[in-house]
């Protein structure tokens, strides 16, 4: 999950098949009502459009609290996979997340709305989860519509239909999602129609989905990339061309990025084909390299038990040939530490003004505010979070007034505190408030410090001094680098992410946003920061 924490664990994914013999269950009328609104703007699905644009997922969402991506990230740490089931506080685990979802954290909404589908918050169960993913698509959250189309595919808390689903799916897919992007793909890329149930032959179009999907780091999309770049294939999936060392490098290296990603099933795959290919004529990697492969068996084992593990530095550890393999002790401990992400350590942030304060004036000194364009003229706050009094229609002297008055804390649907006429200006109470919603940031002066749940990165020292280097220029030196863009940047969401970091070699180029990420930003507008010096080796 980005902040790499997944908003959509293993326990609410598609069914792969349109053969639905479920029980229907019905959810409350408000949904029903509200959901075939929602059908009735949503065009039909269909199967063999033809274009495709790619979007990314975080172009799209609102932006996110950072105290609430905190407790979002807490929650995720309990349910961390190295915990068995039964020892997951899961009261905590609801708390929190929904502590996250009541600001509107649109992770947090979705994972809350699966823990209420699993029952570990009765009464609340199928119908709130419905409820609660209909307020994320009512905030404009693609994945919201992905999982809408799950709700749909299985009859969780609707009516199950298959025609639904997949016109929630097309919206997702539409929107940037990446899981949708991926699952469609896969429909899409079989045979001619009606071969087989359910699938439909549009090899192009397919091939940008998972194109797009991955360039978003949703490793899972390579897994089928291997079947579309191994021959040239027609939309139908006909075969027009033969294998070629150019579309077996191309193969290799889209699983290799599919591993960084978190599929496991690549890492599985590159690890039978280094080591122990079932048919040596047909391997897409160039030789066979049982010390790879033995690294890539290892990988595969630790994403089996924790998919939310993202290898983005993977080519420290492992990189693919004709680079050689560095020197590795041989444990799984080092092997993941070399190929996670690395986050900054934390620093003591210093008591701002909001920290000294008290009641719902009070923010603790990691963070610090950031006005958004939300506002409100309503009576009551219409999501939890801080607000702060505005009066675009009163005189200058008034506007300043409020601007005086610190952002406060009110729950979703608390009665807000009108502020009233400053001595000297009357004592009624102003006229045409507006309420601007008021975000926290981070209290670091907009460091580059990436994020993740726990246990999925490993902490390091910051560097001193600082090291950066613009996009369009060669790397200058050996190390792991973090792209960031500036706090508030329109793409400050798609960029700043941990499993955007990647290990680099002096020289080599950085990734390009436009070819690779599929972003409108030029490489020279980016900025990478080194995280990470290589350390010499001792001999």
């Amino acid at each position: 999950m980005d902040t790499f924490a997944a908003y959509s664990p293993p326990r609410c994914r598609h069914l792969a098949t349109l053969l639905i013999t479920l029980t229907l269950l019905t959810a409350c009328d408000m949904n029903k009502t509200k959901l075939s609104g929602y059908m009735q703007e949503l065009p039909p699905f269909d199967p063999h459009i033809a274009s495709f644009e790619c979007q990314t997922e975080a172009g799209q969402v609102p932006p996110i609290d950072a105290q609430a991506d905190d407790w979002f990230l807490e929650a995720r740490a309990l349910e961390d996979g190295t915990t068995y089931v039964d020892d997951v506080d899961y009261k905590k685990v609801v708390r929190l997340t929904r502590q996250a979802a009541e600001r509107h954290h649109w992770k947090a909404m979705l994972n809350l709305a699966s823990l209420y589908v699993e029952g570990r918050d009765p009464p609340n169960g199928e119908n709130e989860a419905v409820a609660l993913v209909s307020q994320a698509i009512d905030l404009g959250v693609p994945a919201a519509y992905d999982r809408m189309g799950t709700y749909y595919l299985n009859g969780t808390g609707v009516n199950a239909s298959a025609d639904r689903a997949y016109v929630f799916f097309q919206k997702a897919a539409q929107m940037g999602n990446p899981q949708a992007m991926a699952f469609l793909g896969e429909k899409m890329d079989a045979g001619a129609d009606n071969l087989k149930p359910g699938y439909w032959g549009n090899i192009p179009i397919a091939i940008k989905m998972f194109e797009c999907a991955l360039a978003q780091g949703y490793g899972p999309a390579a897994q089928e990339l291997e079947y579309m770049y191994e021959v040239p294939r027609a939309p139908d999936g006909t075969q027009i061309g033969k294998r070629t060392p150019e579309t077996l490098n191309r193969v290799m290296r889209a699983v290799h990025e599919g591993v960084k990603g978190g599929c496991e099933y690549c890492a599985n795959n590159l690890a039978s084909e280094f080591d122990r290919p079932s048919d040596l004529a047909n391997m897409f990697v160039p030789f066979i390299d049982k010390a790879r492969g033995q690294r890539y068996d290892m990988l595969g084992d630790a994403l089996s038990f924790n998919p939310d593990r993202r290898f983005p530095n993977l080519d420290k550890i492992l990189p693919l040939p004709p680079a050689p393999l560095p020197p590795w002790d041989g444990t799984r401990a080092s092997l993941l530490a070399a190929a996670m992400a690395v986050v900054p350590a934390p620093s003591i942030p210093a008591p701002t003004e909001a920290s000294l304060r008290k009641g719902r004036y009070f923010l603790d000194k990691a963070y610090v505010f950031r006005p958004i364009k939300e506002t409100t003229d309503a009576l009551q706050a219409p999501v939890a979070g801080y607000w702060q009094p505005t009066a675009p229609q009163e005189a200058a002297e008034v506007r300043s007034f409020l601007a005086s008055i610190a952002p406060g804390l009110y729950g979703k649907g608390e009665t807000f505190e009108q502020p009233r006429f400053p001595d000297g200006m009357g004592s009624k109470a102003i006229a045409g408030i507006v309420w601007q919603r008021v975000l926290t940031v981070r209290n670091d002066g907009g460091a580059v410090a990436p994020r993740t749940a726990l246990r999925l990165s490993r902490q390091v020292q910051s560097l001193a001094p600082s090291v950066e280097c613009a996009g369009n220029k060669a790397c200058p030196v050996t190390g792991t680098w973090q792209p960031w863009v500036a706090p508030g940047h329109p793409l400050e969401q798609e960029v700043n992410q941990a499993w955007r970091q990647r290990w680099l070699t002096a020289g080599q180029a950085f990734p390009d946003p436009k070819r690779d990420w599929m972003l409108p930003l030029e490489s020279a507008d980016l900025k990478w920061h080194l995280l990470e010096r290589e350390m010499a080796i001792e001999k």
